[in-house]
């Protein structure tokens, strides 16, 4: 029988989480894929360290927190779309069969896409060594893995002769037989799940990490109620739009504002966090502590070269289309689990990884969409110069002398602290940065679609921020208090 301090500790817990997963993979939305998901990897895995490993080292925290941000941005290679309009497409509304199968494939989905993160989580949480080396055999297999899956689950795919997998969650003939401008998309989820199946092959079977083995179950948990619970918002507004122009529900104009899709986003994440939330707290028991140093295995110029290498090909796939044989540059970013193999090895064996990953690996891109977007776009909202400032050199100027602080000063700060000041800087940096991209949504001025959700994400900012801020004072107090009995 858990105690109430207890069941007050995990309600504040799973809402914290599902508060960071909420605002991250909604805020994802407006940013795309793989980058995009690693938002809410950043903010979900530093709330779960300052409140579940409050005491331990601030490199172990930075390291649990950099691995399973990094193994969210896997599932952003799946094609998902067509899967969503399979519930609430105008012209399949009322199919109950296209519903249920589309639902299915969202929870599939959603589950390999959030066990990934589990199961890194928990590696990282579990107690087991993991080496440089080890890690670049991992990944190495779960790439081959991907590809045996890719062949017998998600193949055949000829589409101009309309032939698709057995196992298909996207556009198909068969629940629109007669479109004939159909453009069914080649899916990856079959890889994904044989790679995934492997990895957790492997951490059971040979390492013995029960931790990781069971945060991979809770994740693909979480993420299998999260996509459909979030989905079903949006297709019962499709399903039942009448209700909500001329029905019983027009009479609330706040629904007249709704982005559903971002309405959709937004409840994935926050069911996924609280669900992260939950498991992690029922196996609180299996999380092994490191208030000591973790070794550092690569030295900081070996560290520092990777770190180019994986910058410079992370920036390159994002923003640049090479032709020819460069054009396979861009598999690093479309093929999630490439773009993991040189971060796990820095994070796992470096110091300074950890850090850059989360602060400034993570938002590079996200800064330079931001640019694309407003600077660059169709309609440039700001000046070339002005622009570049407030979306690259200013926040990434801080970001960098954040990193160097909490870098510099791991030897003596603790877990509660380093996360406490991370969440606090990227909170406000995402939620910045998206409330722009909004323009401003806030609900004094005039109503748009995006002003629901930008009320949605201001209350998650402010909680996560008092949460931060709170863990700050009593970090402080307590180490004033030592200080004092020494």
């Amino acid at each position: 029988m858990r105690s109430q301090p207890e069941r007050i500790n995990l309600i504040l817990a799973m809402l914290l989480t599902a508060m960071a997963a909420g605002m991250g993979w909604g805020i994802r939305g407006q940013y795309g894929h793989e980058s995009g998901a690693m938002i809410a990897g950043v903010l979900t895995s530093l709330t779960l360290v300052m409140l579940f490993i409050p005491q331990a080292s601030s490199l172990m925290a930075a390291r649990v927190a950099a691995m399973m941000t990094v193994a969210i941005g896997i599932g952003g290679t799946m094609t998902y779309g067509q899967t969503i309009g399979l519930t609430h497409n105008r012209e399949l509304v009322g199919n109950w069969e296209a519903l249920r199968w589309g639902m299915l494939g969202l929870m599939i989905k959603g589950g390999i896409w959030i066990s990934f993160a589990g199961a890194l989580l928990g590696m990282g949480l579990g107690g087991k060594r993991y080496q440089p080396f080890e890690m670049l055999f991992i990944f190495l297999a779960m790439i081959g893995l991907l590809y045996f899956g890719l062949w017998w689950i998600n193949g055949p795919f000829d589409p101009a002769n309309r032939i698709l997998p057995k196992l298909y969650f996207s556009a198909s003939w068969y629940f629109e037989p007669d479109k004939a401008d159909l453009k069914p998309r080649r899916e990856v989820w079959g890889g994904l799940l044989i790679a995934l199946l492997g990895l957790v092959t492997y951490v059971t079977a040979y390492k013995r990490d029960w931790l990781a083995t069971r945060m991979a179950l809770i994740g693909f948990i979480a993420g299998g109620l999260g996509f459909p619970g979030g989905q079903c918002l949006q297709a019962y507004h499709s399903w039942n739009a009448e209700r909500f122009s001329t029905g019983d529900l027009a009479q609330y104009t706040m629904f007249q504002y709704f982005n559903w899709w971002n309405m959709m986003e937004t409840t994935f994440g926050l069911i996924f966090g609280a669900v992260l939330a939950l498991g992690l707290w029922l196996n609180q028991k299996s999380i092994h502590v490191e208030s000591s140093e973790p070794e550092v295995s690569l030295t900081p110029t070996v560290e520092a070269i990777l770190i180019a290498i994986h910058f410079g090909l992370l920036l390159t796939s994002e923003f640049l289309r090479l032709s020819g044989s460069g054009a396979i540059v861009s598999l690093y970013v479309d093929m999630g689990l490439y773009m993991c193999v040189l971060p796990m090895i820095g994070i796992v064996g470096g110091r300074i990884w950890p850090y850059a990953q989360l602060l400034i690996i993570v938002a590079a891109p996200i800064c330079g969409k931001q640019i694309r977007n407003l600077v660059y776009g169709t309609e440039p909202q700001y000046a070339l110069a002005e622009g570049w400032v407030t979306f690259a050199l200013l926040p990434m100027g801080i970001l960098f002398v954040v990193t160097v602080y909490l870098t510099s000063s791991s030897r003596r700060q603790r877990a509660q602290w380093f996360a406490a000041t991370a969440l606090l800087t990227t909170t406000w940096l995402y939620f910045g940065l998206n409330t722009i991209f909004f323009d401003f949504a806030w609900p004094w001025e005039k109503w748009t679609i995006r002003t629901p959700n930008q009320i949605i994400f201001a209350i998650c900012a402010v909680c996560l921020s008092l949460a931060a801020v709170g863990k700050l004072w009593q970090y402080r107090r307590l180490e004033t208090k030592h200080l004092e009995n020494v």
